[in-house]
């Protein structure tokens, strides 16, 4: 009899087990689940996030004339070209016509052109860059080492000028010095600069910073 009631309270046990293990599997299997379509769906949030990110410019350089720039219209080839510059400082763009490029910064020519094209595109997005800078120039000529037409970095004065041609040949007059410098009329300015004088601390005023286009004239 004890024999008995242990092999049915036994059975009763496996039979449990059997019901019970396949239960918790299911239910553990369905909770595992959840995770995996959520983690699933993840990556296009992620994507659309990454797309719409704004495009980061540095936003201190100032276009001028005969800059070269790149002007790109997504999926726009069309209208996508490298264009210089002109002497008025304008571009030409098919549907945009011509804008004022001289004087502004490539971000703000992007927002220019492409409140331009919405009239015939949909969200058009525009980049500008810069390929040639030509405008940020001055020129150096006469009795120097290395006459010739030189990139303008910020607070370049006549002196870093002359550094950067090479200093003065035998026969320079380094008391005649001038710098031409053009208008916005389109006159020019001369500007004397006696290099005796301004490196022996008699007339610093003389040693100006130079500005785009500036013609350093060493007879």
């Amino acid at each position: 009899m004890t024999t008995t009631n242990s092999f049915l309270r036994y059975g009763l046990f496996a039979v449990s087990t059997c019901v019970l293990v396949p239960t918790l599997l299911w239910a553990q299997g369905g909770s595992g689940r959840a995770p995996a379509t959520s983690s699933s769906t993840a990556p296009p949030s992620q994507s659309a996030d990454t797309s719409t990110a704004p495009k980061v410019h540095d936003d201190s350089f100032v276009i001028g004339n005969d800059d070269v720039l790149a002007i790109n219209v997504w999926k726009e080839p069309d209208i996508s070209r490298s264009i210089p510059v002109r002497s008025d400082g304008k571009i030409s763009l098919p549907l945009v016509g011509e804008v004022q490029a001289a004087g502004r910064t490539p971000l703000k020519l992007e927002h220019d052109i492409a409140a331009r094209l919405k009239n015939y595109i949909g969200e058009p997005e525009v980049t500008v860059i810069v390929q040639q800078i030509n405008s940020q120039k001055f020129n150096i000529l006469g009795q120097v080492n290395k006459p010739g037409s030189y990139v303008l970095t910020n607070s370049a004065t006549v002196l870093d000028a002359l550094a950067v041609a090479g200093g003065f040949r035998d026969f320079a007059k380094t008391k005649s010095i001038y710098v031409l410098r053009q208008s916005p009329d389109g006159s020019q300015t001369r500007i004397p600069f006696n290099y005796k004088e301004v490196i022996n601390g008699k007339n610093p005023t003389q040693n100006v910073k130079l500005q785009p286009r500036d013609t350093i004239v060493v007879p």
